[in-house]
């Protein structure tokens, strides 16, 4: 069964990610990571954002 998108935590996940790429403690192979995780939840958060967005106009078209 796949998990449903939880818009909110993707966000939340990004702003730790931002938070973490800002400190200067973070090496530079942990935000090559980071950097790469926040990619996926983007493209995740678009696709997401997209499909409520055809749902809204379709409820427009009825």
């Amino acid at each position: 069964m796949e998990d449903k998108f939880d818009y909110s935590k993707a966000v939340a996940e990004l702003e730790e990610i931002a938070r973490k790429v800002e400190d200067p403690e973070t090496k530079l192979d942990d935000i090559e990571a980071l950097v790469t995780r926040s990619k996926t939840l983007i493209a995740e958060c678009r696709k997401y954002l997209t499909s409520v967005k055809e749902k809204i106009d379709s409820l427009d078209e009825e």
